[in-house]
């Protein structure tokens, strides 16, 4: 069975269905909880000092699925990595799809009788996740300097089509708003490029020793046929 349209998840009129107790299975009111589509939620270089930040806001409360963010995720980072490239801006999803969804699939048609035979609203069992969004709220941030401003509302608008909602974007310049910054990206970050630097330093290093080994033999030669022209 393919994937269902987005607007068949969209609507916030059945109850959430979030609670998962890992410790306490007493109260653990969902089975099981599908796996989670978005691989990242923070992109980019986060240790530059930027000056403007571009908020996605979107304009109706409603229901995301999260491979809708999967999908703006790709579609916004490509753009900014092709255009500014990867050192020049910091994106973070900002919110989490807690949401666990739940269908009664029914097969439809000739020769699925057995398959659909039940209640049409029945509980149903988990079959993905989705994010519950409320109006003007702050659903994916961009930093970046102000002169790739432009190209990243560009880039944050073209992930309308992902969305079972209108969007719009809001540039400001309180860029602490998008919270704490990954802490481990910046040590690795910052370990790549000692590591570089040593290999640097010890290749100008081996160089440096193998031009003063010429330069003295170079040398030595030198002295030995100045001596033996005297000779």
């Amino acid at each position: 069975m393919g994937l269902r349209p987005g607007r068949c998840y969209s609507s916030l009129e059945q109850r959430p269905y979030t609670r998962v107790a890992v410790k306490v299975h007493e109260k653990n009111y969902v089975g099981a909880i599908p796996p989670l589509r978005i691989r990242q939620f923070n992109m980019g270089n986060p240790r530059k000092k930027y000056t403007h930040i571009a908020d996605l806001v979107v304009e109706k409360g409603v229901q995301i699925r999260d491979n809708a963010f999967e999908a703006a995720r790709i579609c916004i980072n490509r753009f900014l990595n092709n255009k500014i490239g990867k050192d020049n801006y910091f994106m973070r999803i900002r919110v989490f799809p807690h949401q666990v969804l739940r269908e009664h699939k029914q097969a439809q048609g000739a020769g699925a009788d057995r398959v659909s035979q039940g209640m049409s609203h029945a509980f149903g069992k988990p079959i993905g996740r989705a994010v519950r969004v409320r109006k003007g709220q702050v659903v994916i941030s961009v930093l970046a300097m102000q002169e790739h401003m432009a190209i990243v509302k560009k880039a944050l608008l073209r992930a309308k089509d992902k969305f079972p909602c209108p969007i719009s974007v809001k540039i400001h310049t309180d860029v602490e708003s998008i919270g704490t910054r990954p802490s481990h990206i910046i040590e690795e970050i910052t370990e790549l490029e000692e590591k570089k630097k040593e290999e640097e330093e010890k290749v100008e290093g081996a160089e440096s020793k193998e031009a003063k080994e010429e330069k003295g033999k170079e040398e030595a030669k030198g002295k030995k046929e100045s001596s033996e022209k005297k000779e």
